[in-house]
């Protein structure tokens, strides 16, 4: 895109300023975009918008500048006439509501500028262009395509006006940005979801969140690309409070849909012939795994012969926050049946950093290909990034192991990632892969010229991996930040597969029996490596 510079010898947007905290703006119709100054330490100001007969077409919650400018967010206007805009808090603080900074730095444009604006983007992962992003939602693979929509804010880089994003790739590496799927509607905002293909068909499911939250479908013809909400929505509804998150599968046997759901601190079952009314069919999760906080974005599929159920938790992560947990069974169409006892708590990572995650329907070749949201909800909306908040994880391919009498998800980087190696180099960079073989007694140091570092430490004996990022860079924004996450190994590592990418760390057991995924913020990239009691050979990515 073209790039835009915004300079205050542009016309001046004048707003109407109808009281302390309440003011319209008049809204031109010959651009395409209002570009708006947002300042992410202020309230939100809440905005209805207008069209040419006075009717409320949309609503958004955005932190509009007051005294300084952090970024600018575009709005499209397609017809829109008026804003009404109501700020709130204390304005005997603020000062005079005519004489924020908003009206100075707002602009109308025909354009608006995607170049990345942030040293700590990710390369290789998958990001908005710019806005806010959480949990991946709908992801499905047909006709050579992978398509990802998001959890995603176009109207701040902080959580707030969820819609649906989408962007697509045929490598799980390269990804391409494509319009806004979904955006909110008198139902509510759009909360997470899944798509099925059902023959030319694509179908999403999502939970529509107003006042209540229910669930709701919506269907594509032109292979995800844009969908029409089915007019009898909502197709299932609740009395709980936190009812949301649906995933639908086909199973086989029963010849019917299943969708499992998020309620409360439980996951719900229900199956259906036809995509719209949908049976009941049972709840798994009573004294089952951890609950020390709600449970959501489940997901269930089978993998040889065994039924594994996600469930991402929040709170209740291993190192405090938001973290991904499983269970394994048999499922009969109706029923879940977990093979472990109650107390049991598997974790599918044990870093901070991984969250949400959901796998693609259909993926080729039989294979179970997850993505995480790449955060944690502790701290999440306060990272050192402002263009963008948020990137997913590389993708991963799943699998089952055992240890001892359990069963284990199993979790290596997808093959994509290997394809994507290139040549070996002297150092690490800020975007590598470092393939480390592992001895009994293993430390691996990253670190840079500031002295900022993470260390790495393997125990064989005490078959455990740990990461510290105590050091690792700028860890002032959250005193949950800094910490050191530790993984059982279940057996030994033989093999250890570290990805870096600017503002990420991802570590794998190669044979897949640990993941652990955290963010760090260094002030220049690591590009020193020692290790004891180990080989490490660095090799370019191919991004």
């Amino acid at each position: 895109m073209a790039i835009m510079t915004l300079t205050l010898a542009q016309a001046q947007v004048t707003p109407l300023v109808l009281g302390e905290k309440h003011t319209m703006l008049r809204l031109e119709q010959s651009k395409k975009y209002i570009l708006m100054p947002v300042q992410e330490t202020e309230e939100i100001a809440s905005i209805a918008v207008l069209d040419s007969k006075n009717e409320m077409v949309q609503r958004l919650n955005v932190k509009l500048a007051v005294d300084r400018v952090d970024y600018w967010v575009p709005y499209e206007l397609k017809g829109a006439r008026l804003m009404d805009i109501e700020f709130h808090g204390d304005r005997r603080q603020k000062g005079a509501v005519g004489e924020f900074v908003c009206w100075k730095e707002m602009r109308f444009a025909d354009t608006f500028d995607t170049a990345n604006r942030e040293r700590f983007r990710p390369l290789y992962h998958h990001t908005p262009l710019y806005g806010w992003m959480n949990d991946p939602n709908g992801m499905f693979y047909k006709d050579g395509v992978w398509h990802l929509y998001y959890q995603y804010n176009p109207y701040g880089s902080q959580w707030e006006n969820m819609h649906w994003g989408h962007s697509t790739t045929k490598d799980l590496l390269h990804w391409e940005a494509q319009p806004l799927t979904f955006e909110p509607d008198w139902l509510g905002s759009i909360f997470s979801g899944s798509c099925i293909t059902n023959g030319n068909e694509v179908v999403a499911f999502y939970t529509s969140a107003g006042m209540s939250q229910t669930q709701s479908m919506a269907v594509s013809r032109d292979n995800g690309r844009t969908f029409k909400k089915y007019e009898g929505n909502p197709v299932i509804t609740s009395d709980k409070p936190d009812f949301r998150d649906p995933n639908v599968f086909w199973y086989e046997p029963t010849k019917r849909w299943v969708m499992i759901l998020a309620v409360g601190q439980e996951m719900q079952l229900y199956s259906s012939a036809d995509l719209k009314a949908w049976k009941y069919e049972s709840s798994f999760g009573q004294e089952y795994g951890n609950h020390s906080g709600v449970w959501e974005c489940p997901d269930l599929f089978e993998i040889d012969g065994k039924w594994v159920l996600i469930c991402n938790i929040n709170p209740g992560g291993p190192f405090g926050g938001s973290a991904t947990q499983y269970f394994v069974g048999q499922f009969d169409g109706h029923k879940f049946t977990c093979e472990s006892m109650p107390k049991v708590t598997k974790w599918l990572d044990y870093g901070k950093d991984h969250y949400a995650t959901v796998s693609f329907y259909n993926a080729p070749e039989n294979r179970r290909v997850v993505l995480a949201w790449m955060s944690n909800w502790q701290y999440a909306n306060q990272v050192p990034t402002k263009q963008f908040r948020s990137a997913n994880s590389i993708a991963r391919d799943l699998g089952l192991f055992t240890c001892g009498e359990e069963t284990y998800v199993s979790v290596v980087p997808s093959k994509e990632m290997l394809a994507a190696r290139g040549a070996k180099v002297k150092k690490p960079t800020e975007a590598c892969e470092i393939v480390v073989d592992m001895k009994n007694q293993t430390e691996i140091v990253l670190s840079n010229v500031k002295g900022e570092q993470v260390t790495m430490t393997y125990d064989a004996q005490k078959q455990t991996f740990s990461m510290d990022r105590t050091k690792s860079g700028d860890v002032s924004f959250s005193e949950a930040f800094p910490c050191v996450t530790v993984a059982p190994t279940y057996g030994s590592i033989k093999q250890l597969r570290i990805f870096i990418d600017r503002c990420s760390i991802e570590a794998f057991d190669a044979d897949g029996k640990m993941a652990m995924t955290n963010l760090v913020f260094p002030s220049e990239p690591y590009n020193n490596i020692k290790v004891k009691g180990g080989k490490a050979t660095v090799y370019e990515i191919n991004y």
